[in-house]
């Protein structure tokens, strides 16, 4: 955080850079601060059976992430006519007031309602991600986002340790507050610090997303990074139904399962965070197709061994490296995106991305589930392998034929 706020906090699309970090930063942190321990929180709004709770934890967590999928493009389109920034203080002001209100909440219906309404009017980081991307230097844009991508990641590892400390010190309420008042915070730096060179489009003189793919250069290159986001997302959180039953297994029953879970849980995250802005660097020396490609072939040659291994020590150490395939694959797929995306798009195609990356957080955990449950726990890291394949396959195809020979 340091070198960010000391290298980039100058004008211009340093000082954005360095204030929409600390954004990211906070609104990852928010939102997984209260996830461990939400199912808990929920069993205190009333008496429910095991599957009652399971039904209502789980239909809480994947609300946020429908509503994002289905109302993204339509926020998008909005960004594209009113600029990012306005988007960024819609989405921090949302999450304030939503996350504050689920921590007053008595009810397990209006708290579904509430975090439907916060999935619903979220896409700071997308925008954030957008602007940055629109602002930044095409020789700096490799730099920028993987660097911007740290704040997200950073967030994520730290809000569940601090969520849980609050929780446990506090009460579950507490964390609620926090993040809303931190929220609250994001919001103001972003009005008071963040300036945006945006010039409103009318909504007549606005082409068609139809139109805008047909023109495209490079329409195939473009959608595989749609498809790259959906499965970077349901990659990471395919094993999040199992990972604490896997490493009890591991374990055979013995040891601290909760604190090696956390440890496992946290391994990619703390690679991206080490190797992302390092590789943002690489990107623009080298080009992000190629570290795209490379990312996930390492993505790949990770996963097999994954599936074989016998001892939770191997099982930190290659979830870290998948990690640092992460920290490859999602710089490089952001500045594909940034490069290949007409500036009259921005908005649109970012909030498509959001919509994938929704949902594989839909999908992924789902999926994982349903396969654990059923052929056992190896199987998820199949079914993730099968996913990195496919993905890297497309990625290789659309690299070399990025249009339809009829529409070139």
């Amino acid at each position: 955080m340091r070198t960010v706020l000391g290298n980039y906090f100058r004008r211009g699309w340093q000082r954005n850079l360095a204030v929409l970090w600390f954004g990211c930063f906070i609104t990852g942190f928010g939102n997984s601060m209260t996830m461990p321990f939400l199912p808990l929180f929920i069993d205190t709004l009333g008496k429910f059976t095991p599957w009652q709770l399971n039904i209502l934890s789980g239909t809480a967590f994947a609300i946020t992430f429908l509503a994002k999928a289905v109302v993204s493009p339509a926020w998008g389109r909005l960004a594209d006519r009113k600029g990012r920034r306005v988007m960024c203080l819609r989405a921090a002001g949302v999450m304030a007031v939503t996350i504050t209100a689920i921590g007053f909440t008595r009810n397990v219906w209006l708290l579904i309602v509430l975090r439907g309404i916060q999935g619903g009017f979220s896409g700071y980081i997308n925008n954030a991600q957008a602007m940055i991307a629109t602002e930044s230097p095409r020789d700096k844009k490799g730099q920028a986002m993987g660097t911007l991508a740290t704040g997200q990641v950073t967030g994520t590892l730290l809000g569940p340790l601090i969520g849980g400390f609050l929780a446990d010190s506090f009460g579950y309420r507490a964390s609620f507050f926090i993040a809303g008042f931190l929220m609250l915070v994001v919001f103001l730096t972003t009005i008071f610090f963040v300036h945006e060179d945006f010039k409103p489009i009318a909504a007549a003189a606005m082409r068609p997303i139809k139109k805008v793919f047909h023109q495209l250069t490079a329409p195939r290159v473009l959608i595989g990074t749609f498809i790259t986001t959906l499965v970077v997302q349901a990659s990471a959180s395919s094993i999040q139904p199992i990972v604490s039953l896997f490493v009890r297994q591991l374990l055979h029953g013995r040891g601290d399962v909760a604190l090696i879970s956390g440890v496992v849980s946290a391994a990619p995250g703390m690679a991206t965070l080490i190797a992302a802005s390092l590789m943002g660097r690489v990107i623009d020396h080298v080009g992000p197709q190629k570290i795209l490609n490379i990312g996930l072939i390492t993505a790949v040659l990770v996963l097999v061994p994954m599936i074989f291994l016998q001892d939770v020590k191997q099982f930190i150490f290659l979830r870290f490296l998948f990690g640092l395939s992460d920290a490859a694959v999602i710089p490089a797929y952001q500045t594909l995106m940034t490069l290949n995306s007409p500036a009259d798009a921005f908005g649109r195609i970012f909030s498509y991305s959001q919509s994938f990356q929704a949902m594989g957080s839909v999908l992924g955990p789902m999926l994982g589930a349903m396969i654990a449950s059923v052929t056992g726990y190896r199987s998820v890291f199949v079914l993730t392998l099968v996913l990195e394949v496919i993905c890297l396959g497309y990625v290789v195809f659309a690299a070399k034929y990025p249009k339809r020979k009829a529409a070139a």
